[in-house]
């Protein structure tokens, strides 16, 4: 392991191991708490040019966005030549992915409680030319006081200058204009979000199949539905959010910061006299 890294910390317990690497907890004596570091094995890693993208882009764009709120905050990166080690905010309160597998279903003013601090990291990443492109609950992280870290830009890419493309994401979640192949902007990030709004609203995705091909068929067809069993108690206000998000139209889509401007929003999930006009 790295000598400045072991210097600067104390190597704890394993918290979780991926496809590329292994997460710890770690201690900081000199913040006199603890922190967690995921450390990259180099080796691991393929022949393939977005592997290692991965490995250059991630501690770039968190240093980037180190002023975001509800942002896995970086503090340090670490590198020797076997590792990658890269430490982030401890974040030991789960992820968005174990409270939705239970399958209920979250109430409006709950749901709306996460939602907007997913919606104000988006907001913020996007201000600084940013699109996470894999917005998904697994990336959805908790602290130990319960507050929302978004996390994983391994897939991230800075905008601007020009559109982006390539395809990128995960099949329940990833935008149309990315399955067909064409140049898309920052509003594949919206998509993803109103799929989450929707699956914590439902208990169940908007688009699937038996199968990632089916479920990208789904998709790409982007016929958004309210089944009247599902949604049979949820507020005007939010389907015409989940319309404005999940909408095939990108022209059409609404941005980050208009979804933090919109009535459901602002009311946090509570249904106002503005219901029926909305419907």
């Amino acid at each position: 392991m790295c000598d400045n890294l072991k210097r600067d910390y104390q190597i704890c317990e394993e918290l979780g191991r991926g496809r590329f690497g292994v997460v710890h907890r770690c201690y900081s004596s000199v913040d006199d708490g603890y922190l967690a570091c995921k450390s990259i094995d180099k080796h691991s890693l393929t022949s393939d040019p977005a592997d290692r993208r991965c490995l250059d882009i991630e501690p770039k764009i968190l240093h980037l966005l180190s002023g975001c709120p509800n942002v896995l905050r970086l503090h340090n990166v670490y590198e020797d030549d076997d590792y990658l080690h890269i430490v982030t905010d401890l974040c030991d309160g789960g992820d968005l992915y174990d409270r939705l597998s239970s399958g209920n279903r979250f109430s409006e003013p709950d749901a709306a409680c996460i939602f907007k601090q997913l919606m104000v990291a988006i907001a913020c990443c996007h201000r600084l030319g940013v699109a996470h492109r894999d917005i998904k609950p697994d990336n959805i992280l908790f602290d130990s006081r319960g507050r929302l870290k978004l996390a994983d830009f391994g897939s991230a890419e800075l905008f601007g200058v020009s559109e982006m493309s390539g395809v990128v994401g995960t099949p329940y979640y990833v935008a149309p204009e990315v399955l067909m192949g064409k140049e898309y902007n920052e509003k594949v990030d919206v998509w993803s979000a109103g799929v989450i709004l929707y699956i914590m609203l439902a208990g169940v995705p908007p688009f699937y199949g038996d199968g990632p091909a089916e479920t990208f068929e789904a998709v790409l067809r982007g016929n958004l539905r309210f089944p009247t069993k599902i949604f049979r108690s949820v507020s005007p206000e939010a389907k015409d959010l989940l319309r404005k998000m999940i909408c095939r139209d990108v022209s059409r889509r609404v941005s980050a910061e208009q979804v933090l401007r919109h009535p459901w929003m602002i009311n946090g999930g509570e249904t106002t006299s503005m219901a029926a006009e909305l419907t």
